[in-house]
């Protein structure tokens, strides 16, 4: 059979068409979709149809025309909502693409975009929630990647509403309300816990790390990755300009490794002066150092880290929360004990993770200075709301002590 040809001669292929008419030509290219439907393109030149085709044909092998008829994947999706945020740091993404493949890809991802209602969403995070025991602030975690990836699809006309709008607000409200609140260390714990550490014969070597945490409030990703090079002993200052994170860096596995980043935030950039304290301890750790040696392990090209474990490795922050649980329970046990034989109360302290030592330091800090510009510097926060909001939390004996100083000075009274 002899192959069709358009006016200039030229043979046109399997589902093209040629037609000129009132002086003008005109081409089309007929194709079948993944659901049945004969569909067209059309050009006024054959070149430009081919290339069409061409961008078609790709686009199927894609799965952008499933995509576009809303019968792609929650995966799929995702996936390509990930391929869009390209300022992510690698510890978002991480975090993003651990989520997902944790909580999301096996079940629920594999649902249709064009299928999901709100009320699955509703039973998805009920499913949660009630039979997988999860926190609500875990799925809130869950929600903040799945969000997203409906709205890309709002977007881009996929589908009409996000069926995740309103869904976490009313599961948070069945289940107890806002999150739970995190609550700094009392002075008296603050205090319980480092004079424990500091005489453990065990748990003693924790004691230079734990002081520079609640002496500079620095994030748990600052302090492991502090160098001694970031350090001014002369001017007495610490010099905050990058960050150790430890996550999964490659898809097949969730081995974690190391990483040099830039701080959570450019305000995280940032100089803290050492006090006297903390300048001590470092002063002597450094000469212990010089003796036993100094950290030769590197991080893409940074070495000379100032805390490392017996590998000679920067501590990583499951690590660092094994060792706090076990310090709290070493902690209790002994002190139930010690309370008892003094026929006194006991200092019970709470279980709590690494970031409670900076929550604690901008707590001993609000008490202590009212520039909240200050605090907002020292602590490197991008929005001065964070500041308030957040650390800025008042024990019953601060408001006290503030309300009876006040009282001295007012003649009214």
């Amino acid at each position: 059979m002899a192959a069709r040809k358009d006016g200039k001669g030229r043979a046109l292929r399997k589902g093209e068409s040629y037609r000129k008419s009132e002086g003008r030509t005109r081409y089309s290219y007929c194709y079948t979709d993944p659901f049945g439907k004969r569909k067209y393109i059309y050009s006024n030149n054959l070149a430009t149809l081919r290339e069409r085709e061409e961008q078609l044909i790709r686009n199927q092998m894609d799965g952008l025309d499933v995509y576009v008829a809303g019968s792609a994947t929650l995966n799929y999706v995702f996936d390509r909502y990930l391929s869009t945020k390209t300022e992510l740091r690698s510890t978002t993404y991480s975090n993003y693409r651990y989520t997902w493949d944790h909580f999301i890809k096996d079940g629920f991802g594999k649902k249709k975009i064009g299928d999901v209602k709100y009320s699955d969403v509703l039973a998805f995070y009920n499913h949660l929630i009630k039979e997988c025991g999860l926190q609500v602030n875990t799925l809130e975690s869950i929600n903040t990647v799945l969000h997203p990836t409906f709205q890309l699809a709002v977007r881009d006309d996929i589908i009409r509403k996000n069926p995740t709008d309103g869904a976490y607000a009313e599961i948070k409200k069945r289940n107890g309300g806002s999150r739970k609140t995190r609550h700094a260390l009392t002075v008296e714990q603050q205090r319980s816990f480092m004079q424990y550490v500091a005489k453990n014969p065990i748990f003693y070597v924790w004691y230079p790390f734990f002081m520079l945490l609640l002496g500079t409030g620095c994030r748990i990703g600052e302090a492991i990755g502090l160098r001694w090079d970031d350090l001014d002993m002369e001017k007495r200052l610490i010099s905050i300009n990058h960050s150790l994170t430890y996550y999964p860096r490659r898809e097949e596995t969730y081995v974690c490794e190391f990483r040099v980043s830039k701080p959570k935030t450019e305000a995280g950039v940032r100089t803290i002066p050492i006090m006297k304290q903390l300048y001590q301890i470092l002063l002597q750790e450094r000469e212990r150092q010089n003796e036993e040696g100094f950290c030769s392990n590197e991080v893409d090209g940074m070495t000379n880290f100032i805390f490392t474990n017996r590998f000679g490795n920067p501590h990583n922050p499951a690590a660092v929360n094994r060792a706090i649980k076990r310090i709290v329970d070493a902690h209790n046990a002994e002190e139930e004990i010690k309370a008892k034989k003094q026929k006194r109360e006991p200092v019970i302290l709470p279980r709590f993770s690494c970031h409670i030592f900076r929550h604690t330091f901008a707590s001993r800090f609000c008490e202590n200075e009212t520039n909240v510009k200050v605090i907002q510097e020292v602590m490197g926060h991008a929005d001065v709301s964070t500041t308030m909001n957040i650390y800025a939390e008042v024990n019953e004996s601060t408001t006290r002590e503030s309300l009876e100083n006040l009282a001295k000075n007012m003649d009214v009274f």
